[in-house]
């Protein structure tokens, strides 16, 4: 996807720009490609996005570790002040702390919004922080792994198996 230039946005009409996509996000694997619109406002002083987006991406599951598809979606709105950056004089310091009030998405008036960054900032944030192929997966077997480990593998765990085996009995 192009890069939207804002000026050229005040010359549409309604100052709207909408993009129908159906296209591979560098950075996110998907099995598919993310498919979905967006729509872009121009308002005076920010913008306002609109977007919807699907694809379906491969997960591990955090119990079991096996491979599972997971559909991703997203249905997401977002404000986005038009504003000149901050210059920093020369000596300051990197590090600025910042309110509340100054956590918002700002771009330059006279720049572009990235529709593709944007997506996948969005669809990242839909990815599920716990992931699970099945919410009754049991996760990994154990028995299978404690009567293969039984047998020691290198003659100098033998001490250390003999030791565990005292303790288990």
């Amino acid at each position: 996807m192009d890069a939207v230039y804002i000026p050229r946005l005040l010359k549409l009409s309604n100052q709207t720009e909408t993009v129908d996509f159906q296209e591979y996000l560098p950075g996110l694997e998907t099995l598919t490609p993310v498919q979905g619109s967006l729509r872009v406002t121009h308002h005076g002083n920010y913008l306002e996005v609109v977007g919807r987006a699907e694809a379906i991406v491969t997960l591990a599951c955090d119990r079991c570790l096996q491979n599972y598809n997971h559909r991703l979606q997203m249905d997401a709105s977002e404000l986005i002040w038009l504003e000149e950056p901050d210059e920093l004089p020369e000596g300051e310091p990197l590090e600025k702390e910042l309110s509340v009030d100054e956590l918002v998405e700002t771009l330059p008036p006279r720049g572009y919004f990235s529709p593709s960054t944007w997506i996948y900032e969005q669809l990242c944030l839909q990815l599920p922080q716990r992931q699970l192929c099945d919410p009754t997966c049991p996760g990994i077997d154990l028995a299978d792994t404690e009567t293969k480990s039984l047998k020691p593998v290198d003659r100098r765990w033998a001490s250390l198996e003999a030791l565990r085996g005292n303790l288990l009995n």
